[in-house]
């Protein structure tokens, strides 16, 4: 499962909708969520979670995206199977999971080491735990 550690910068509602923006080192995180918790609150450290299989992967990317949550990652690992591919990549000294058809990291000539842009949308991202 994907962590990452993160802070509460700000938080605006409309209705049961809020859309929360997050703190982690050096790069901002956006999150949608229909339901929030009294406990979430701006400036509240907590952990965020996003599926393997919620993370698009970006190569020699240049232009505008809907996806609010754009990192620079750098591939760590990769594991290509018969159908899907696994690719570990580092991101603020977490390691982050993606996958993807093995079909799309064969045309995008994938390598270890290399640096591209993990896409996440804002409805993809989730609070795992709040921190003290």
């Amino acid at each position: 499962m994907n962590k990452i550690r993160a802070k509460i910068e700000r938080i605006r509602t409309n209705d049961q909708l809020s859309i929360v923006t997050f703190h982690s080192q050096e790069h901002s995180l956006t999150m949608m969520s229909l339901e929030l918790g009294e406990e979430i609150t701006q400036a509240k450290e907590l952990v965020l979670t996003t599926k393997a299989s919620n993370i698009a992967i970006a190569k020699e990317y240049k232009g505008m995206l809907s996806y609010t949550n754009q990192l620079t990652v750098t591939i760590e690992a990769i594991e290509l199977g018969e159908l899907l591919c696994v690719l570990q990549l580092s991101f603020e000294n977490t390691l982050l999971e993606s996958i993807i058809t093995a079909d799309s990291a064969k045309r995008m000539q994938l390598e270890v080491g290399e640096s591209v842009t993990a896409l996440i949308k804002s409805s993809d991202i989730s609070i795992l735990e709040t921190l003290a």
